[in-house]
């Protein structure tokens, strides 16, 4: 346990806000109303991978906002064989937006751990994700109290792994990177990006994939407890 932390930054989407499940709800109401041929959990099946693929060339600057959104939807279909038009396509991509945030499953422990660290640390978020949709992902998930700063890509002008989000949210936090630790579900992102950046780091294995041991990890939320 490290006992010189005083502030937490939590990753969002993946983390503490079940995307996954979310999504799949968005989608679920998209397809009944307008798509009723398209089974929800075959398109989830194809659209999961490709989604997370799309996001790490984002984060990494190779495609921009517009083509994450318009590509991951095209790709997931392409993968179907379901012949649609970009016209329908850009149709789904805002009613997706627009519709994700009515949904806000949180991972399993999710408030029970953030009332466990709430009086004890500062929390904070760093997210790559859209700062008006992340804003009302949190604020209807009834998040917004637990954290004292919300950063976002857009706001930092960079995204994880870039050092710079973090200095930047260090910065709005008003703390240092030796009393800070970053929790996420991106290796690349949220804890390789921490630990370059100089923070320590958990990563939320939910999938449990195979790292080093090497690193600090959990399965569960509530294995939070063992390292604060």
């Amino acid at each position: 346990m490290n006992t010189n932390i005083t502030d937490i930054f939590f990753d969002l989407d993946h983390t503490l806000w079940d995307f996954d499940k979310n999504s799949e709800m968005a989608f679920d109401r998209i397809f009944k109303t307008k798509y009723q041929e398209i089974v929800t959990q075959d398109f989830i099946k194809e659209y999961i991978p490709i989604n997370q693929e799309c996001w790490r060339l984002y984060q990494n600057d190779k495609i921009t906002h517009q083509e994450l959104r318009y590509n991951r939807l095209k790709f997931s279909f392409d993968a179907l064989n379901y012949a649609i038009s970009e016209e329908n396509i850009l149709e789904i991509a805002n009613d997706y937006i627009e519709f994700l945030t009515d949904n806000n499953y949180l991972f399993d422990g999710a408030i029970e751990v953030l009332d466990y660290l709430k009086p004890k640390y500062k929390l904070h978020i760093i997210t790559n994700g859209f700062a008006h949709v992340q804003e009302k992902k949190i604020n209807n998930a009834s998040l917004g109290g637990y954290f004292s700063t919300i950063t976002n890509s857009e706001l930092a002008g960079v995204k994880k792994p870039n050092s710079i989000i973090f200095d930047y949210a260090l910065n709005l936090a008003n703390t240092s990177k030796e009393n800070s630790i970053m929790i996420g579900d991106d290796f690349e992102a949220d804890v390789n990006g921490a630990l370059n950046a100089g923070l320590d780091a958990i990563f939320f294995n939910e999938k449990k994939i195979d790292v080093s041991k090497n690193y600090k990890q959990i399965n569960h939320l509530l294995e939070l407890k063992k390292y604060l």
